[in-house]
């Protein structure tokens, strides 16, 4: 049921998002994202999810390209499909390595894995970082490497 809203919300959300600040048609300028987020390396920062703050393993990582996803959430590495709605990005059929850790690494593991699967997450790029945001508000920070 969600996902077919979502798929009846996004035509109409696409088409009230044509017109720019200035006045200017989205169509007359150069229609791109900011910055990509595809094609890069990032590492994951930090993960807030109902308010809590939990710091990254520095090994943590994502990166995004032609459909995949695949990275490290701190110990375990994982590889999953990557669409593309709009500013949402889904990842999907995720499948990791599933080796024993450290507990505060483990614990980060369980807690960015499932901010990572929530459902579409609302992407964000300003200067060097991306942020990952969830329909609740939990976000993934990460930073260009």
């Amino acid at each position: 049921m969600m996902l077919t809203a979502a798929v009846v919300l996004l035509p109409l959300a696409a088409a009230c998002g044509s017109e720019k600040a200035d006045g200017e048609q989205a169509g007359s300028g150069s229609v791109s994202a900011e910055q990509p987020v595809t094609g890069v390396k990032w590492n994951v920062d930090s993960v807030t999810v109902d308010g809590t703050t939990h710091r990254a393993p520095a090994e943590a990582h994502v990166e995004i390209k032609d459909g995949k996803a695949a990275g490290t959430y701190g110990c375990n590495t994982f590889n999953a499909n990557a669409a593309f709605e709009g500013d949402r990005v889904r990842l999907s059929d995720v499948r990791s390595t599933r080796m024993a850790c450290e507990d505060a690494p483990m614990a980060f593991e369980r807690v960015l894995s499932r901010t990572l699967t929530e459902g579409a997450l609302t992407t964000e790029v300003k200067g060097t970082t991306l942020t990952l945001s969830t329909d609740d508000g939990n976000q993934v920070r990460l930073s260009r490497t």
